[in-house]
C-alpha cells in the first residue's frame, strides 16, 4: 500500500509541476489498511489561515475513525504559506505515515527542470527525483503537519448520525478537495 501512495504522490507532484503548479497537502486516511480517500486543502491565505488550514485535514482522518493517515506535502510551498523556516531538503516532497503510537518522515528531494516559462512567468518543471534520504522514524515535522497527526486520532464528537458524512459536507463546502474511495463514497 505504501509504495502505491508514493507512486500516486510522486505522478500528481510531475503532472502539477508539468502544469506551473505546486500541489496542495494532501492527506490520505487509512482505516484497517483501507484507503478512506484523497483530501487536497483548501486554499489558503498566507499565515495563520495556512496553519489552521493544513491542520484542519485531520478532521476527515477522525470522522472516519482513521488508524493510519498519511500526508504529502511540498518543503518550501509549505513553509512559505505557513511563514515557518524551511526545514530539510528543498524543493521536496515530504510524505509521513503516521498512527497514533507515531510516525515515520519519508523524504523525496527532487531538483527542478525548467520545461517552459508562461508569458506572465510561470515556469512549468518537471522534477529530477534524487535519492531519498533514510526514513525518520519521529522525525521532526512542521507545526501544521504535526497538528495535523495529533488531530487525526481525536475523536469527532458530533451529534449526527454520519459524523463521517457530514464532516465531507462541511469540509467540502470550506473549499477543501475531497476525492473518496469508493467503499466510503457518501
Amino acid at each position: 500500500m505504501w509504495n502505491g501512495l508514493v507512486g500516486v504522490a510522486k505522478e500528481t507532484y510531475t503532472a502539477s509541476l508539468g502544469e506551473g503548479v505546486v500541489p496542495r497537502p494532501l492527506i490520505m486516511p487509512l482505516v484497517h489498511g483501507e484507503l478512506v480517500g484523497l483530501i487536497w486543502v483548501r486554499p489558503l491565505k498566507v499565515g495563520q489561515d495556512a496553519l489552521t488550514g493544513i491542520a484542519e485535514l485531520a478532521n476527515i482522518a477522525a470522522a472516519a475513525g482513521a488508524d493510519e493517515v498519511v500526508l504529502a506535502w511540498e518543503t518550501h510551498d509549505v513553509a512559505t504559506a505557513c511563514e515557518l523556516p524551511i526545514v530539510g531538503p528543498a524543493p521536496c516532497l515530504n510524505m509521513v505515515l503516521a498512527s497514533s503510537s507515531g510516525h515515520i518522515l519519508h523524504q523525496f528531494p527532487y531538483s527542478e527542470q525548467l520545461l517552459s516559462r508562461s508569458p506572465e512567468g510561470w515556469a512549468s518543471v518537471a522534477p529530477d527525483w534524487r535519492p531519498a534520504p533514510a526514513p525518520q522514524p519521529g522525525g521532526e515535522l512542521v507545526p501544521p503537519i504535526q497538528a495535523a497527526v495529533n488531530f487525526s486520532f481525536t475523536p469527532i464528537e458530533l451529534d449526527h448520525p454520519d459524523p463521517f458524512g457530514v464532516t465531507v459536507v462541511l469540509m467540502e463546502e470550506d473549499g477543501y478537495r475531497v476525492s473518496l474511495t469508493e467503499a466510503f463514497a457518501r
